[in-house]
């Protein structure tokens, strides 16, 4: 295949896997660059520096340069990335690590057929026909080079499991740990070793150069798979857009807290996507919280976890998690958001409705993640 093929080649696949993402394999600078410098850089070959007039100093720590840190290969059509793929997000531009995949259902509202016969079904919404179909997920380890980077887009401590009984510490997460849709992948191979910084790296993985891709699972990386898979478990996740804002829900089971008022826990990551060039703004939330116990609650407030976020064509998206509790095994949540145009108009975007379910297989409450 020729350079000029081979570039066709490479630029047409990263366009199928979402290539308006930040391809660059580097120490990523802000997220409006990283954006701006994809088309420069879709070569098969080891990645080159793009043009200097893409790097303003002003928009780089001082004294820092990029380098070249990998090779790009053609995102996977079919099948699934193995344990050990290195990757850049597409969307939020961090250098990552496949661990291990998950097989969601994805209950996509913006896909559904209108059911027939008119009802109102407990969210509010119109009833649809959702049917979920599979779609696979990745635990994923994010280089801690790189969070600096994307803190004020997504969060790189979301991922929070209970405390142990005798814990004083109601939660606690596990820094860079991440789970990712097959579409936000763009693989990239590596020579260096050690190619993610990470505490878990050199834990979890290990480098076997007769293999592809070269790291492969340790084995503390299956037991703790397996120790842990009813809190780290990723079943369900539900989609809707509103004027083009997409909103992307994904709950998680995490155990019963016992107490004098025992509750069963759930947190729930959500990703906000401005899919349209209009620069909008979350100023507030509206949450309906239904437990099976019958209480309805109503949750009101700005912006979500402190934050009022600018969803810009240079910065599409923002991810966040937080919990819920409820005294009952199960319950749902649906909701709006309230953003702001330039112009000082409002207008809501639907939240999808997501059921929140216990793990009923589980005969004993998680006393805290197993290492």
């Amino acid at each position: 295949m020729s350079g000029g093929a081979a570039r066709r080649y490479v630029a047409a696949a990263l366009g199928r896997a979402r290539a308006r993402g930040p391809p660059p394999l580097w120490e990523p600078p802000p997220a409006r660059h990283l954006r701006a410098l994809g088309p420069a850089v879709l070569l098969p070959l080891p990645l080159l520096l793009p043009p200097r007039r893409h790097l303003s100093s002003r928009n780089r720590p001082e004294g820092k340069v990029l380098e070249t840190v990998g090779v790009f290969e053609a995102p996977k059509q079919h099948g699934k990335y193995e344990t050990g793929q290195l990757f850049l997000h597409s969307v939020f531009g961090y250098r990552g690590i496949v661990l291990f995949p998950w097989q969601a259902r994805l209950y996509d509202r913006d896909v559904a057929s209108p059911v027939t016969e008119k009802s109102e079904n407990v969210a509010g919404h119109g009833s649809k026909e959702v049917k979920g179909k599979t779609h696979t997920y990745y635990q994923v380890l994010i280089d801690a080079r790189d969070c600096p980077h994307i803190s004020q887009r997504s969060q790189t401590e979301a991922v929070t499991f209970l405390a142990n009984h005798d814990d004083s510490r109601a939660l606690y997460a596990i820094p860079g740990l991440d789970y990712v849709s097959h579409e936000d992948i763009l693989p990239y191979s590596s020579t260096d070793q050690v190619p993610i910084q990470h505490e878990l790296f050199e834990r979890f993985l290990m480098y076997d150069q007769t293999k592809v891709p070269p790291f492969v699972a340790r084995d503390t990386l299956c037991a703790w798979q397996e120790k842990n898979h009813p809190w780290l478990e990723l079943s369900d996740v539900h989609r809707e857009t509103t004027e083009n804002i997409r909103v992307t829900v994904i709950p998680f089971y995490m155990g019963m807290r016992v107490s004098l008022h025992s509750s069963v826990q759930w947190r729930y990551c959500i990703r906000l996507e401005n899919l349209d060039s209009e620069v909008v703004q979350l100023r507030e939330r509206h949450w309906r919280i239904f437990s099976l116990s019958g209480t309805l609650e109503t949750v009101r407030g700005r912006g979500v976890v402190g934050r009022e976020p600018v969803l810009s064509k240079e910065q599409p998206a923002f991810q966040y998690s937080s919990h819920v509790s409820l005294q009952a095994s199960s319950g749902h949540m649906w909701g709006t958001f309230r953003f702001e145009r330039p112009d000082g108009s409002h207008f809501d975007v639907r939240i999808p409705p997501f059921s929140l379910e216990s793990n009923k297989d589980e005969k004993t409450p998680p006393s805290g993640l197993h290492w």
